[in-house]
């Protein structure tokens, strides 16, 4: 016996099968996509921690050369003992910041090498610098936009289910029409098979009720299949523009602290030196100069690496790298 569908139902089930495989593709490339962006953004948060790591060496070595020279000032009483103190407490702060952050990156070499599938105590190079960024004219909203409706992994998905479920209520509506089965037998006279006969069976679908359901069904599954989709479209559109906006930011905060704050800081330092050395300012105000050029140097970093992360989060939703 052999059953065979309605004319074009076995196609629709392989249709249905493929759309399905297609779906679960764009799933895995989906998963891929959110693993690299995790990947990016754990790189240029360990970024930042080498390079704070760095910075605060250096403002150390500074607050050494600063503590030698009120120790000078102090011993030629020309200024009080609280200068060298106060140098040493900030010393002692910048070494527990130390302690902080040798401790964070260790946890960032961890959680790298779980990314990557490596073992947790695996050398990790340390990062030397951050990628580039692209021109502004290669994130223009419009363009980046039309690409992430046609290769975001999870729109591609939900677009497959879509079309599954378009194929699944076309299969509910060929259920109204009877399946066959077909049969061939011999008919044996005594001990010699002399004939065949040939058996056709029709299965009636008489449960009118049920399958209307089941039509309702479909087409509900339809629906809500175009309602994730336009969903996740608006949800990837809101979060592509809110990620090309604090690039943006980013590049002009950096610029700014590049060409105007921090030069402006470093004089400001200068000066003050300067005028501690001659008795003209307090080391209380040397100290403020000293934590300003420390602090445009973090917050310039803080803009390179917050624009890496948007970046990152771009080409999360693009589903491959600008």
């Amino acid at each position: 016996m052999q059953d065979i569908p309605w004319f074009g139902k076995r196609d629709l089930k392989r249709e249905i099968a493929e759309l399905e495989a297609d779906g679960a593709k764009g799933r895995a490339l989906g998963t891929w996509a959110d693993v690299a962006g995790r990947i990016k953004v754990n790189f240029a948060q360990l970024y930042f921690v080498h390079r704070n790591e760095q910075l605060t060496r250096e403002i150390l070595d500074l607050m050494t050369r600063l503590e030698k020279v009120a120790q000078v000032r102090y011993s030629g009483g020309l200024a009080a003992q609280q200068d060298v103190i106060r140098a040493q407490v900030e010393q002692t702060n910048m070494r527990n910041e130390l302690i902080a952050l040798e401790t964070e990156q260790h946890h960032l070499h961890a959680r790298l090498n779980a990314l990557l599938a490596r073992p947790r105590n695996a050398p990790l190079q340390e990062p030397a610098q951050l990628r580039k960024l692209p021109t502004p004219e290669a994130l223009d909203y419009a363009t980046l936009e039309e690409r992430v409706r046609t290769r975001n992994p999870q729109l591609f998905a939900d677009e497959s289910k879509i079309k599954a479920a378009e194929k699944s209520r076309d299969l509910t509506y060929k259920n109204r029409y009877p399946d066959f089965t077909l049969g061939v037998s011999p008919i044996q006279y005594q001990s010699a098979i002399k004939e065949w006969e040939l058996m056709v069976e029709l299965n009636i679908p008489l449960q009118q009720s049920s399958r209307r359901a089941q039509e309702r069904e479909s087409e509900s599954m339809l629906n809500a299949a175009r309602s994730r989709k336009e969903a996740t479209t608006n949800q990837v559109s809101a979060e592509l523009a809110e990620a090309l906006a604090g690039i943006e930011a980013a590049r002009r905060t950096e610029n700014l602290l590049a060409n105007s704050l921090l030069p402006q800081a470093e004089l400001t330092f200068k000066a003050a030196l300067a005028g501690y050395e001659t008795g003209k300012v307090d080391f209380a105000t040397l100290l403020d100069a000293q934590r300003q050029i420390r602090q445009a140097r973090q917050n310039q970093l803080k803009a390179q690496v917050d624009a890496q992360m948007r970046l990152a989060e771009i080409e999360r939703l693009l589903g491959e790298d600008l």
